[in-house]
């Protein structure tokens, strides 16, 4: 078990498409410093379920209150992974939350599409990438290129399927929740990330960042969840 104090509130951090646990190599530290057990989840991005079936074999792992945090695509994961009883409250990084019977390629396409999406290629059969040049430009344009180029070659695939995979029963329903906008944001929609903020009754920041805040901006994103873990735990 991941810890072993079964009052002590643990984050688990779920990434985004066309990353790995790593992206939140930035947040993870000033967690660390206050002394927050953290762990990051390594998800496949093959399915929705099965990043729900890796995120909720990371939750099996750990005694005690849970506060599940998800990037992009991350947010279908955690909507649906939440519904974990030991999942007590949720925080959205510039992401998906989709309604019941919804997918993450419904929300996409009930707005303009922005510019990342454009970067968006085939990579083999029934899977996706991101160009570097998107990368660099769409993405992470907030970041150092250099850093934007790793980002772009550590990339995993996507599977087509998790653009049509539907929600079951959102946790974000049942539980308390924390959504960061970027409103600099030009992969996933400004508009949308603002939208659902506002469906999920959510505890709002927005930050002045690209669709990677939790790289450029850590500090701030780690501020907002050590705000959801006090509540949790009633500090």
């Amino acid at each position: 078990m991941t810890d072993s104090n079964s009052g002590t509130v643990t984050v688990v951090l779920v990434h985004g498409a066309w990353a790995d646990g790593s992206s939140w190599r930035g947040v993870i530290p000033y967690l660390v410093a206050e002394q927050i057990p953290v762990v990051a989840v390594q998800n496949p991005t093959t399915s929705l379920a099965d990043d729900v079936a890796a995120t909720k074999a990371t939750l099996d792992a750990i005694d005690g209150p849970v506060v599940l945090v998800g990037h992009s695509w991350g947010g279908t994961v955690i909507t649906e992974a939440g519904n974990d009883p030991k999942v007590k409250a949720l925080v959205y990084v510039a992401a998906f939350a989709p309604d019941a019977g919804q997918s993450t390629g419904d929300q996409v396409a009930a707005h303009p599409a922005p510019p990342g999406l454009s970067g968006v290629v085939p990579f083999g059969a029934g899977a996706l990438k991101m160009s570097t040049d998107s990368w660099i430009s769409n993405v992470a344009q907030d970041l150092p290129e250099a850093d934007a180029r790793v980002l772009a070659a550590v990339q995993p695939p996507l599977a087509l399927a998790t653009f049509t995979d539907k929600i079951g029963r959102p946790a974000w329903a049942q539980r308390a929740n924390w959504y960061i906008v970027s409103s600099e944001d030009r992969a996933v929609s400004v508009a949308l990330q603002r939208q659902l903020a506002q469906r999920l009754n959510a505890h709002t920041r927005e930050l002045a960042a690209s669709h990677m805040s939790l790289l450029s901006q850590p500090q701030a994103v780690a501020d907002v969840i050590r705000t959801a873990v006090a509540a949790v735990s009633g500090a």
